[in-house]
């Protein structure tokens, strides 16, 4: 008996070669080299950052300014700017 003639069998074999063919194509795509792309916004960040790493975590010509102004009895900050400062800190939502 002869099954090369069947319609039934003609289908599955259409559907095994496009499938094969699908197969192939995948290949193709993996087999290529993969590429990434850094925007420019994220490239500016990158550089804000590393410059933003660099710097003192500690200003120490402003800590001897303010320290000689305590010492003077000159240092007087404004009431806001010292809440401003304590809530930074605690990181409240709301100033009340």
């Amino acid at each position: 008996m002869k099954i090369t003639n069947n319609p039934n069998i003609q289908k599955v074999l259409g559907a095994y070669k496009s499938k094969m063919a699908k197969t192939e194509k995948t290949k193709q795509v993996i087999g290529g080299k993969d590429k990434i792309e850094i925007s420019d916004k994220a490239k500016d960040f990158q550089l804000a950052m590393n410059a933003f790493k660099k710097l003192p975590e500690v200003r120490d010509k402003k800590v001897e300014e303010i320290k000689k102004q305590i010492a003077s009895g000159t240092y007087n900050p404004e009431a806001k700017e010292v809440v401003d400062k304590m809530f930074e800190r605690v990181n409240f939502d709301k100033k009340v």
